[in-house]
């Protein structure tokens, strides 16, 4: 009986270790780990804002105050972009990270989609709500991922995941052509989306040599390699070329 149950209590700390691993796995910590920033530009003449005709759906009009433009090239004064991927892309080996269990949130307000460009880790949620006073049918178009096809009604909301790694899902509304987004989907939690001064940070990152590669809808891709030790930050920046 003593042996049985010596076996059966390191049975028990074998699991409670597994899940502990598990839950560091699944948040990306480490002691030693680095921090990968830096900011996204964009040079040369860029295009004026491109004004969104809803004229179809008056609802959608008079949610706006001014004329919508659409958010496929979006600076400031500065040329620093927004709505830009910037991820790692190769080096990380065979590491395996958990998902998380906090979903992402997705709106359809004012007939655009929020955020314009959107990241978020395999199988984990993320909530589509419906802000307008109008329905809409989201639609995301993947082709390593299921495809679904959902219409929600005023104040309504859905959740949904995506299995597998894919960079850039775009996301449509059947009911409002105008209406376009990306769903980008990572198997590891090294990713970033730039805001409105073009910055992003990758924390928690295990010391190493990697690519990074940063993803822009109309600009394409750029990539750089870094190495990394344990405790460092490092700084990358990333300049397109408006075409």
């Amino acid at each position: 009986m003593k042996v049985r149950n010596v076996t059966a209590i390191l049975a028990m700390l074998i699991g409670v270790a597994s899940q502990q691993v598990v839950r560091a796995g699944s948040t990306g910590v480490n002691q030693n780990s680095a921090t990968v920033s830096g900011r996204v530009k964009v040079e040369g003449t860029l295009p004026k804002p491109k004004p969104i005709n809803m004229a179809a759906d008056p609802s959608c009009v008079h949610q706006h105050s001014s004329p919508a433009v659409s958010d496929e090239l979006v600076t400031d004064q500065k040329g620093d972009l927004q709505n830009v991927i910037v991820f790692i892309s190769d080096g990380l080996g065979d590491r395996v990270f958990g998902s998380p269990q906090q979903p992402v949130q997705m709106k359809q307000k004012g007939c655009l989609y929020e955020p314009h460009v959107l990241a978020l880790q395999v199988n984990q949620p993320v909530d589509v709500t419906n802000d307008d006073p109008t329905t809409h049918n989201i639609h995301p178009l993947p082709t390593n991922n299921r495809e679904w096809n959902k219409a929600q009604t005023p104040g309504s909301k859905i959740e949904e995941s995506f299995a597998r790694p894919e960079i850039a899902i775009p996301v449509k509304c059947n009911l409002h052509p105008w209406m376009r987004g990306y769903v980008a989907v990572f198997k590891h939690p090294f990713f970033a989306v730039t805001g409105k001064d073009g910055s992003f940070t990758l924390p928690n990152l295990p010391p190493g040599s990697y690519t990074i590669e940063a993803w822009h809808e109309k600009l394409g891709r750029a990539t750089q390699k870094i190495t990394i030790g344990a405790n460092e930050s490092k700084s990358v920046d990333f300049v397109f070329r408006s075409m």
